[in-house]
């Protein structure tokens, strides 16, 4: 078992605290050392509230799926001993509402697209280490995960 950890930080940059006009970015701090800049999406938000540069919270959420995946796609794909010159995915996340009619991410399509050297996989056996990939991705298998708040 390990446990991961994040640190998210905002502070008040405008002169009010409005909704129409306060500020949506902050950060994302990692215990690997890793920063990232985020900011809430600009399609969930009055256009009258600051613009940020950033990663929002579902795009995030998104590229998590996918880097997981893909992280479980090269192990699986080196145990096979298939040598994986290059990966990309265009992963797209939809945002509507789930059965229980509350807004969520319904839907996270992975459209990964791998070079390979020397011999390459079949369709078939690509098909099996995409889906084996998918058994094992934490993220995917976490999904519907509960939720524990714990203010301080």
């Amino acid at each position: 078992m390990s446990e991961h950890s994040a640190t998210i930080e905002w502070r008040r940059a405008t002169s009010d605290f409005k909704y129409p006009t306060y500020n949506r970015s902050h950060v994302w701090r990692f215990e690997s050392g890793g920063e990232v800049q985020a900011c809430a999406s600009p399609a969930n938000i009055p256009a009258t509230a600051p613009k940020a540069r950033g990663v929002d919270p579902e795009e995030g959420f998104v590229a998590a799926i996918s880097s997981c995946h893909m992280l479980w796609f090269l192990h699986i794909a080196c145990t096979h001993k298939f040598i994986v010159d290059h990966y990309s995915d265009q992963a797209v996340g939809v945002l509507g509402k789930d059965r229980a009619g509350k807004m969520s991410v319904t839907r996270v399509t992975l459209r990964p697209a791998v070079v390979f050297s020397g011999a390459s996989p079949t369709l078939e056996q690509l098909a099996e280490l995409h889906e084996k990939a998918h058994e094992q991705c934490f993220i995917a298998n976490s999904v519907k995960t509960e939720i524990v708040i714990e203010p301080r």
